[in-house]
């Protein structure tokens, strides 16, 4: 198999330096003990590093769920640096998460470095988050910019460009999140010109590739991963496709996210603003060229009118924003099938042009950029895959959501300030994966602290993961927490919670999130499944409480996240991308409040096409994929109160079918051992302890 390529030689004495064996590094007295680690031996972490490095040897998948605490980082650096070493074969490891990819990198590296020796690590991120040398240059000779905090903003990454060693966007700490200016000036493969640009050696992407090539283990995040799996799919073995090098084994940390993000890159996603990308680059660039025609610049400017009326002749829904299923596509063909052929056609019409540019570099890569936009719009309009489901979404602008963010409402965006997609997302991912996936590389470790759901014995089972990602015949290990979840959390449950649909809900809600809030002095995360009701709720209690209620929204993640840490007392109200990847350890996090069962929404398109396929193969999509996957979600909601041995802490869940259903025994059977109480009283003692 092309995965097991060796590595190339590389000349560093000092790298090539036998690495311990995991006792010595693990055990009590071992390299990890005498080390500046707060160090206390972990059987858990040494079975779990002993099994992965047992997988790799037998060349065999492995799912590990390894519960908070567990130190399960080292138990797979190790094991995939003495693989790597020995074996000369490349790891990949894939996080959830931007954070955590460079948490790896920048922090559990350095520290084995400390201990081992120089490594041969490097990581990677998606190419948006590079710069472009070439777009650069070319803006700079022929600026087309918006307003002065655009001037601004590109003559400081022109100062920056003369400095950096990496092309990362994410040294230049003065560029906003959503800076219209550095879509310009990315990296991304649309508009890459591959070795014919007259910038390719000096590129920073190139040079990330040539790092990869040199290194032992590659740290990317799972968006990138799967992009670049798709890219490879897609080209079908071409050589030059994606940009992550040959590996032999890859391990996926929070590998609980695997199938939304494989379903995200195997499907298609076209958008207005693809369209106007293409219109804008074509222009800038040929223009920069001096190349630029009458023809050309009339091509563009059909493509905004055409696309604009094609987008805006979408099928809508009662709200301006959310999801819709696309089910009647051959009923919108039939009535507004002009709309799409004059997309189509302007599309035609640039390529044509474009081919009479054909000495002309940049042209080539325009030319295939507008055939993809063609190709994706027929497929999304015409194909009649059953394994497909077809939507639309309408997501509010830039503008709308800095504008939300002081109105706290932004479902009551104007029809005209957001932003249209059409999709397609795969159905069944299993098979997907499991051909060009797990067929491809010989070991896939798969480990996050939520992998699990109770099975109909009350043991934990990881029927329900390897079913939905298509995993052949793994070898499975739980590693149970580090942490003494029954003295160190207390879940209360409070009794006589009404339905979570009964009118009385949101005011019995309001009554017990003040009392417990009261009791912890803040200092909380109160957790929702709706931005309605997180909304509703803190509403209700700013004047209940002398606490600093922080709302998402209100600003960026990160910033409301270090404002919560820096606050006092404070309380922060979120909903699903609070839930998880958030570590916040100490007192200033002592109490977790979630308000219902996080079930998915069941009119998702995607969930909704998902639920009707279970049915239709004759099985129950209640049971086999809407209660695990709230399980996992509620598991990652609770975990972000336990972060070390020294945290205490109370959680509260207001849904009460998590006592009077059946299926909410799945629920509890599936969570740590946390003691539970229905007796305010019992919370009152808790804190006083």
């Amino acid at each position: 198999m092309a995965a097991t390529t060796p590595l190339p030689a590389m000349h560093d004495p000092a790298a090539e330096q036998k690495l311990p064996s995991l006792y010595e590094f693990f055990h009590p007295g071992g390299l990890l003990a005498k080390s500046s680690l707060n160090f206390e031996h972990r059987p858990g972490q040494y079975k779990m590093a002993q099994t992965i490095e047992q997988c790799f040897n037998d060349k065999r998948h492995l799912i590990v769920e390894a519960g908070t605490g567990t130190g399960k980082t080292l138990a797979y650096l190790l094991p995939a640096l003495r693989r790597a070493r020995e074996q000369k074969q490349r790891i990949i490891i894939s996080t959830g998460t931007k954070n955590l990819q460079e948490q790896l990198f920048f922090k559990d590296i350095p520290f084995l470095e400390s201990i081992l020796g120089p490594l041969r690590v490097c990581y990677m991120k998606g190419r948006a988050n590079y710069l472009c040398k070439q777009k650069l240059y070319a803006l700079r000779d022929n600026p087309i910019l918006s307003g002065l905090e655009e001037i601004d903003q590109f003559h400081h990454i022109l100062k920056w460009e003369k400095t950096t060693f990496t092309g990362d966007r994410a040294e230049v700490n003065s560029l906003p999140e959503h800076s219209p200016l550095w879509h310009k000036l990315d990296a991304r493969s649309e508009v890459c010109l591959g070795q014919s640009c007259p910038n390719w050696e000096p590129c920073y992407i190139t040079g990330m590739r040539r790092k990869a090539l040199e290194s032992d283990i590659v740290i990317v995040n799972h968006h990138l991963f799967f992009a670049d799996l798709s890219i490879k799919q897609q080209a079908a073995g071409a050589p030059d496709a994606g940009i992550l090098p040959e590996a032999a084994a890859v391990i996926f940390d929070e590998a609980h996210e695997l199938e939304d993000v494989a379903s995200q890159y195997f499907g298609i996603a076209l958008s207005n603003a693809r369209f106007d990308e293409l219109a804008r680059d074509t222009d800038s660039m040929l223009k920069s060229k001096g190349v630029s025609t009458f023809a050309i610049e009339s091509a563009t400017s059909t493509i905004r009118e055409r696309s604009k009326l094609f987008f805006s002749s979408l099928p809508a829904g009662p709200s301006h924003l959310g999801r819709l299923e696309f089910t009647d596509r051959a009923d919108f063909l039939e009535a507004r099938g002009d709309a799409y052929l004059g997309a189509s056609n302007a599309l035609v019409r640039l390529e044509a042009e474009l081919e009479r540019l054909r000495e002309v570099e940049e042209a080539s890569g325009l030319r295939k950029r507008a055939a993809d936009i063609r190709n994706h719009m027929k497929f999304l309009l015409e194909s009649i895959d059953p394994n497909t489901v077809f939507w639309i979404e309408r997501r509010a602008t830039t503008g709308l959501r800095n504008a939300a963010r002081t109105t706290n409402h932004p479902e009551t965006a104007p029809p005209q300030a957001f932003s249209t997609h059409l999709q397609a997302t795969p159905i069944d991912v299993s098979t997907l994966l499991a051909e060009t996936l797990f067929a491809h590389y010989p070991s896939v470790i798969l480990t996050s602290a939520t992998l699990t759901v109770a099975g109909q014995d009350g043991a934990p089972s990881f029927a329900h993961l390897v079913k939905r990602l298509g995993i052949p015949f793994p070898k499975e290990l739980v590693v149970p927490s580090h942490f003494d979840y029954a003295k160190q959390a207390l879940l209360y449950l409070p009794p006589s919670m009404p339905a979570p649909r009964s009118p009385d809900f949101v005011p019995q809600a309001t009554e017990k999130i003040r009392r417990v809030l009261e009791i912890s002095r803040g200092r909380a995360f109160c957790l929702f499944t709706s931005y309605a009701q997180m909304r509703e709720l803190h509403e209700r209690l700013l004047s209940q409480l002398p606490y600093p209620l922080l709302l998402q929204g209100t600003a960026p993640r990160h910033v409301l996240l270090q404002q919560f840490r820096d606050t006092p007392n404070a309380v922060l109200f979120g909903t699903s991308s609070f839930w998880q990847g958030i570590d916040v350890q100490g007192e200033q996090l002592s109490c977790v409040i979630i308000d219902k069962l996080p079930f998915a929404v069941p009119t998702d398109p995607i969930m909704k096409a998902r639920t009707d396929a279970i049915t239709a193969a004759g099985g129950n999509a209640f049971n086999d994929l809407q209660v695990p996957q709230a399980v996992i979600a509620l598991k990652q909601g609770f975990g972000r109160l336990i972060r070390s041995l020294s945290d205490r802490g109370v959680l509260m869940l207001l849904d009460p079918r998590i006592r009077t259903t059946r299926y909410g025994k799945v629920f509890l059977e599936s969570l740590p051992a946390y003691r539970r109480t229905d007796d305010i009283t019992e919370v009152e003692r808790f804190f006083e302890a």
